[in-house]
């Protein structure tokens, strides 16, 4: 019996960008055996298209969603090379959405987070005008504490989903499934404040999962705006002031927090 398929396909997709899916997929599929993540299955993949396998609908249950919690930690803990690290054996470009996403060779989440997951979208949103010229300070004052170092905290790359927003968690019968990521190494915090920023279902038990599974730093929370600066600035970039409010809004919170190590 031949599996249900669901096809993506763009005439003018940018170089090798389904290509890069398939990559960030297969990443992240290397940790399921071990415990981590479901990710969908790549049925086939070519210049312009991709074929996966369909996802069944379902929703989550409680035990579903603190299941997938502690499989994301999992995921998380099978680490990366470096921050900004690109899925390993790729060396091809990488994609958020539609966008442009840099890799990096970094040994200071800080710098990495700054100047290749604020900034270059901080510019194009400034340049649409989602930002305003007097929420720009503010912003910018962020984005220097942060590139400073001074809120890093020891913690290694963690291989990330990196767009872990609502959507691109599905569920089927036996639990969750990741689709559509923007696979990187980075801080572990932020899938989980990208889960937070559009709401997922049962949100408090996949973090209660993850926390069970490999226990969070104190404050995390706290921290929850600073982790969003990055897609509240590829939004921005794309869908106007509202979310330059709401980075904006972020970046007071971000310069609010006490230092990484002390926090």
């Amino acid at each position: 019996m031949s599996r249900e398929t669901v096809e993506k396909s763009r005439p003018d997709a940018p170089e090798q960008f389904f290509e890069a899916e398939a990559a960030g997929l297969r990443w992240l599929g290397d940790a399921t055996a071990s415990g981590g993540a479901r990710v969908v299955a790549i049925v086939e993949v070519a210049p312009g298209r991709i074929v996966l396998e369909r996802v069944g609908g379902g929703r989550p249950s409680g035990d579903a969603a603190r299941a997938f919690g502690a499989a994301l930690a999992v995921t998380h803990a099978a680490g990366a090379a470096a921050f900004g690290a690109p899925p390993d054996g790729w060396d091809g470009p990488l994609y958020i959405g539609k966008r442009s996403l840099p890799s990096a060779e970094e040994t200071s989440w800080g710098r990495f987070y700054a100047r290749d997951r604020i900034q270059p979208y901080l510019a194009i949103a400034v340049d649409a005008g989602g930002v305003a010229a007097s929420q720009l300070p503010v912003i910018s004052a962020a984005v220097d504490r942060i590139s400073s170092g001074e809120l890093d905290d020891g913690e290694p790359p963690a291989r990330i989903h990196g767009d872990l927003w609502n959507g691109n968690l599905l569920w089927d019968a036996r639990g969750g499934i990741l689709i559509d990521p923007a696979a990187h190494g980075g801080h572990r915090e932020t899938d989980l404040a990208m889960l937070a920023l559009f709401g997922a279902p049962h949100l408090d038990e996949i973090t209660a999962g993850y926390d069970a599974a490999a226990p969070l730093r104190a404050g995390w929370r706290d921290r929850i705006p600073l982790h969003q600066l990055h897609p509240l600035a590829v939004h921005a970039a794309s869908y106007g002031p509202s979310y330059g409010d709401a980075l904006a809004d972020a970046a007071r919170a971000t310069l609010a927090l006490p230092a990484g190590l002390t926090g």
